[in-house]
């Protein structure tokens, strides 16, 4: 098997992986896992789908983040893993799929409108 490339996006991150075999090494944007995402929380996300499908000492993982914050980044980064294991072997999709892990969650940031402070809050309004 060659390396097997996948995108993931949540929030304004996104996630470019590539998979290769090897013995469960995540590299992302040249730093360990356990360097970038110092949260055990954060490195729980990234490596749920792995753990599902009981594969994470299989593949060696390089990832290109960008963009948004490090939650977003994470959820990124599990949408694009899933994504792979998912071109790899397409049977394992209906178990991520039963996780929610193979889902993009369309939630953003809506923009600010003009004339006013934020997105959604108006100027206090003067009757006079």
């Amino acid at each position: 098997m060659e390396a097997v490339n996948a995108i993931g996006r949540r929030k304004a991150a996104v996630a470019r992986v590539f998979v290769t075999p090897g013995s469960g090494i995540i590299v992302i944007n040249k730093r360990a896992l356990d360097n970038y995402f110092p949260s055990t929380i954060l490195q729980y996300v990234v490596k749920q789908p792995l753990n599902k499908l009981g594969v994470a000492e299989t593949y060696d993982i390089k990832v290109n983040l960008d963009g948004g914050g490090y939650k977003g980044q994470a959820e990124a980064l599990r949408l694009a893993i899933a994504r792979a294991l998912v071109k790899i072997n397409p049977e394992d999709k209906s178990a991520l799929r039963k996780e929610g892990f193979v889902t993009r969650d369309p939630r953003s940031v809506e923009r600010k409108k003009p004339g006013q402070p934020k997105a959604r809050k108006r100027f206090q309004f003067s009757k006079r």
